[in-house]
């Protein structure tokens, strides 16, 4: 029996799964509120052990016809889901910004039109993926990029649509069936895309969505040995449990996680092109793994700096994220605000110095006012850790060598930001311990680039072909040129 639709800002969304092809609602339910002004959004069916059974079963028994087209056939498909996507787009964009305060303008210019291109992409891209024959002076090798199986898909809050379709894209391009598992405080776009899903034709079972808590159904999906792969992007302790999970059976993980990015300033930077991206850094209220949070600034130029810098940042507009004119929204939910709260009020106690904002906005309850903190040390819990939240540090370094070591200097290792002179910045950016780096720029984002970072930051890379060669099981065909005969002396 289905649940009766949702009405979120003016559209109508299912509360419940889609699981081969069909709505199935659950007996459990879990509410879910807007961070804009914490009103009750509805209650969203939570996935029971069954439930993931049952979605898991219909993925295996839809990836023997998949799996079996060819990336030609399969791509008709693809394209009719990224233009189903974009017959909704509006619908995506208020959903998103009143389920997860993403700002609607972020929405209807970047997230939207990258979900769609993310879809065709992806499908297009696996056209280049047939046979690849190598020839060697012994055989002909013919490289082939195979469907995996049953592919798990685990999304964040912070962008939940842009990297379910990050994923989806090469995980169906490739001919796996998917279980989406969206996160819990904003799962209204995932159940939108399993409307664009359907009304695209694509098969039943193809593309699956299960909601639901992480400690329930998240745990019930990773640890089921029918997977092929698990696709996780979020923080470093989830990461830590779906790993282990997943070692259990064998399955392979990609793992996007958090971020303490370094963002360095080098004394001949261009200091108001540099302050205006620092204060980028706080847009999605600093809920972006990407942000450079760590400010390393030649102590030459510190001063100037941190003046041009609060210029920006005291222009910036903090308030609905369904307003044109707002820069900043709010926390997703309250636990991130007491979280992010604490950790500015520890570093307080133990004698950061705080230069700009600190607690909650006037605005209302989920909005934090954009925070710098100096006087910090390299070994301090907030220099350290991942606060995910708009609040920035402050260090100086007086060469070369101390900004690389600063910036290398944690256990995250994900992306960063270099602003100096060209050549300088690259040469800087070239010696920083991470999975990229930005020069005199930030976010700059191409499909067929890699993606992904190192350390606590995470395993693996998606984009161009790095998704495709985790979302598939590469196999090589050999053929011998001359006749083959059987010897103890062949390796």
């Amino acid at each position: 029996m289905r649940s009766p639709l949702l009405d979120v800002a003016g559209y109508p969304v299912s509360p419940d799964h889609y699981i081969g092809g069909q709505r199935v609602a659950s007996t459990e339910t879990f509410e879910l509120q807007s961070p804009i002004d914490q009103r009750l959004l509805g209650r969203v069916s939570a996935g029971t052990a069954a439930q993931v059974d049952t979605a898991i079963s219909a993925a295996q028994q839809a990836f023997l016809s998949w799996s079996a087209l060819t990336a030609v056939e399969r791509k008709p498909y693809l394209d009719r889901f990224a233009d189903e996507i974009g017959k909704r787009a509006e619908a995506f964009c208020q959903l998103e910004s009143v389920d997860a305060g993403v700002l609607l303008s972020r929405m209807r210019h970047g997230v939207v039109p990258r979900a769609m291109l993310n879809i065709r992409y992806f499908a297009e891209h696996a056209l280049k993926l047939q046979e690849q024959p190598i020839d060697t002076e012994q055989a002909h090798h013919i490289v082939r990029h195979d469907p995996a199986g049953v592919v798990a898909i685990i999304t964040p809050w912070n962008a939940p649509l842009m990297l379910a379709t990050w994923k989806l894209g090469p995980a169906l391009a490739s001919g796996n069936t998917v279980v989406l598992k969206p996160p819990e405080w904003a799962p209204l776009t995932s159940s939108l895309l399993a409307d664009c899903a359907h009304a695209s034709g694509l098969p039943p079972g193809v593309f699956n969505v299960v909601q639901g808590l992480g400690a329930q159904t998240g745990a019930k999906l990773v640890g089921d040995p029918r997977l092929a792969r698990i696709s996780f992007t979020g923080s470093v302790p989830t990461a830590r449990w779906i790993a282990q999970a997943a070692g259990s059976n064998l399955v392979p993980c990609s793992l996007e996680l958090g971020g303490k990015s370094p963002f360095i300033v080098l004394e001949d930077a261009d200091l108001d092109a540099a302050a205006a991206t620092a204060a980028l850094m706080y847009r999605n209220a600093g809920q972006v793994c990407l942000a450079g949070t760590r400010l390393l600034v030649h102590a030459a130029v510190v001063d100037r700096f941190v003046a041009t810098l609060r210029g920006h940042v005291e222009k910036l507009h903090i308030g609905d994220p369904r307003e044109a004119q707002t820069e900043v929204g709010p926390i997703i939910h309250m636990r991130q605000v007491e979280r992010v709260d604490g950790f500015v009020q520890r570093a307080m106690a133990a004698g950061a110095t705080l230069l700009w904002g600190g607690g909650k906005h006037p605005f209302g309850e989920q909005y934090c006012q954009p925070t710098l903190l100096a006087n910090v040390q390299q070994s301090d819990e907030i220099v350290q850790n991942e606060v995910f939240g708009p609040v920035l540090t402050l260090q100086t370094f007086a060469n070369d060598d101390e900004a690389v070591a600063l910036a290398n200097g944690t256990d995250y290792g994900l992306g960063g930001v270099c602003y100096g002179e060209a050549v300088h910045a690259t040469a800087i950016a070239q010696r920083v311990r991470t999975g990229f780096v930005w020069v005199n720029s930030f976010g700059i984002r191409d499909l067929v680039a890699p993606f992904g970072g190192i350390k606590r930051s995470g395993v693996g890379r998606e984009g161009g072909a790095w998704s495709f060669d985790f979302f598939c099981d590469v196999k090589d065909v050999v053929v011998p040129k001359q006749p083959f005969r059987a010897s103890f002396s062949h390796r």
